[in-house]
């Protein structure tokens, strides 16, 4: 993961350790009219893109978290396969 050699990383206790988390990020390239569209959730960040790809990635977000509750799972609770599936089926 990207962590140093130190031992002392390995001997935190468990409520020491920061919570897993995740993000979705979406970034819309193909805005030309100059608007800027963010959009957040609690679990992504959607930024750009035209009226329609925004909505889009909109749409995807709430499916991907209304699957996710379905499932009984937050975003960090699922691994890049199990995300993947997910998004393939939502459409």
């Amino acid at each position: 993961m990207g962590y140093s050699s130190d031992k002392q990383r390995d001997t935190k206790s468990p409520e020491k350790t920061a919570r897993r988390k995740a993000l979705l990020l979406g970034l819309g390239l193909d805005n030309q009219d100059g608007h800027v569209r963010i959009t957040t959730g609690p679990n992504f960040h959607l930024v750009g893109g035209s009226k329609d790809t925004h909505e889009a990635m909109q749409e995807t977000a709430i499916k991907l978290n209304e699957e996710l509750g379905k499932r009984g799972k937050r975003l960090e609770q699922v691994g890049p396969k199990e995300l993947v599936d997910i998004l393939k089926n939502l459409h």
